[in-house]
């Protein structure tokens, strides 16, 4: 444990944005499996469904919550699977 001042502080700072980010990846997460889900049941799912999915990863994206380039993964691969299910 941390036993400088400074250090104490950047320990409590740690401990904040590791629960913002904890909280970040796990609500993205959902919002991404209830998306899967509703394309995989073949459901018709809205367009406007796939611009807030989409809109949630690019934002945890530039959050830091996960990487730009898992950002842009993930946006293509839910587009992939949106556009297969529509057909």
């Amino acid at each position: 444990m941390a036993n400088h001042k400074s250090a104490l502080k950047r320990a409590r700072q740690n401990d904040k944005l590791r629960i913002r980010n904890r909280a970040g990846r796990s609500t993205l997460r959902t919002a991404v499996k209830r998306f899967r889900v509703a394309v995989a049941s073949e459901t018709p799912v809205a367009e406007s469904e796939l611009h807030s999915v989409m809109s949630a990863v690019h934002s945890a994206g530039s959050k830091g919550f996960i990487t730009t380039q898992t950002a842009s993964r993930t946006v293509g691969r839910l587009a992939k699977a949106w556009h297969k299910s529509q057909s």
